[in-house]
């Protein structure tokens, strides 16, 4: 289970403080339930799924995860620049606590990530869908409760995307996903339970069908106006 308490979220620009991106949010993420994020651009999708894989902190409220809950599989940080991808696998491979299992990590990154000649060259030489990629293996190589996912199933050409794909449906069962997509068909695929982002609040949604038609009917209400 994931408990998002009363998060607010804003980000400073050059002007000073931005307006509130997520104001007040409370959700209760049960176990085994597959979520999607959905809303329009700028609604808070990648900033909240940031905030609950770690990576991003709220300006007020808390995050509390009774699970293993990997980073945004999309999330191109979290690599040291300087370091190759094979050093950066071993490098989070350690501080996972997987040091004995470390030549079973590298062998599956490096074939999962498909990035070639790459995987032994500094990772700020990347791309953005290299580095997506090489994080993409790297969350399948470790044993999550939870994955996060942030339009990883779109990175790479239409052969990788259906790699990634299958890799998403070998982990039902096993292991659950909040993710945010523009593809509803890629949400209807993997998720049973849908959250809505609209004016920095959330709503929750049983199934992501309903969660789908609150966004939908809420631009249909702006076109009319």
């Amino acid at each position: 289970m994931i408990e998002v308490v009363d998060i607010h979220k804003r980000y400073y620009t050059d002007h000073g403080m931005g307006p509130w991106i997520l104001r007040g949010i409370n959700l209760t993420i049960p176990t085994g339930c597959s979520v999607g994020l959905v809303g329009g651009n700028g609604a808070g999708k990648s900033t909240l799924l940031r905030i609950i894989g770690g990576v991003d902190y709220p300006n007020k409220g808390v995050v509390r995860r009774h699970c293993k809950v990997s980073w945004p599989m999309g999330f191109g940080g979290g690599l040291q620049g300087s370091l190759t991808g094979r050093q950066n696998t071993k490098f989070v491979a350690r501080i996972h606590g997987m040091e004995h299992d470390i030549p079973r990590i590298v062998k599956q990154v490096e074939a999962f990530s498909e990035i070639g000649p790459a995987f032994n060259e500094p990772v700020k030489t990347y791309s953005s869908g290299m580095r997506s990629r090489l994080q993409f293996g790297l969350s399948l190589a470790f044993d999550f409760d939870v994955y996060i996912s942030d339009e990883v199933t779109a990175t790479g050409d239409r052969a990788f995307q259906a790699k990634a794909k299958k890799a998403f449906k070998d982990m039902v069962g096993k292991s659950s996903v909040i993710m945010v997509s523009h593809s509803e068909g890629t949400l209807k695929d993997f998720c049973q339970s849908g959250i809505w982002l609209h004016d920095g609040t959330a709503q929750w949604f049983d199934q992501i069908d309903d969660a789908i038609k609150a966004y939908h009917d809420s631009t249909s209400d702006i076109d009319k106006s």
